[in-house]
């Protein structure tokens, strides 16, 4: 039996290129767990910061309720029962006092046709808008389908809706027709 035996100074078998490649490998293996390394640490900072600032809001949401329950305590007393009813209606009058009635009125006006007027009209504010509830008289039927067309087409008047229609032939003094209807003023609109 014959054994190979290599005598020179050099193996025969080079491993050089396993031992680049290991090294090649371990530097990107290295690379890749420093980044990771640092990812997971930013990550740990930022879940850090998001929970003192959860806290820190939950803190705050529960001292906002005690206040509030305290507050609702307050105005529980029987002393203290009717400063919500005057504050509600000091707030209506700052409302009905801010809203420009005499704009509405020119809306209006510019908004009714010849041969139309106003009979009676109920108006009630809520929240920047005026629910107005009309009766009015025209002179004809053209006449009532022109005030029908102009509330229509108002950008000041909108939702315009009939509520009823009467004839007034044959009743000394009153209008051949009276119409009830509804619309909405908006201040938005004018």
């Amino acid at each position: 039996m014959f054994v190979r035996l290599n005598l020179a100074t050099k193996p025969l078998i080079s491993e050089r290129r396993f031992f680049a490649g290991a090294t090649v490998l371990g530097v990107i293996a290295g690379m890749l767990f420093v980044g990771l390394g640092w990812r997971f640490y930013e990550l740990r900072k930022a879940d850090a910061a998001m929970r003192s600032t959860t806290q820190a809001t939950e803190a705050e949401i529960e001292r906002v309720s005690a206040q509030r329950q305290e507050l609702e305590r307050f105005f529980a007393q029987q002393e203290n029962a009717g400063l919500q009813e005057r504050a509600k209606f000091t707030m209506g009058v700052i409302e009905a006092r801010s809203f420009n009635w005499t704009e509405m009125f020119m809306d209006l006006e510019r908004t009714l046709p010849p041969g139309v007027h106003v009979i009676r009209i109920e108006p009630k504010l809520e929240k920047g808008t005026v629910s107005l509830q009309f009766t009015v008289g025209a002179a004809t039927e053209e006449a009532k389908l022109k005030m029908l067309q102009a509330f229509e087409d108002s950008k000041s008047f909108s939702h315009v809706e009939l509520m009823g229609e009467k004839s007034g032939f044959g009743q000394p003094g009153a209008d051949p027709l009276t119409l009830d209807f509804k619309a909405v003023y908006s201040t938005s609109g004018a």
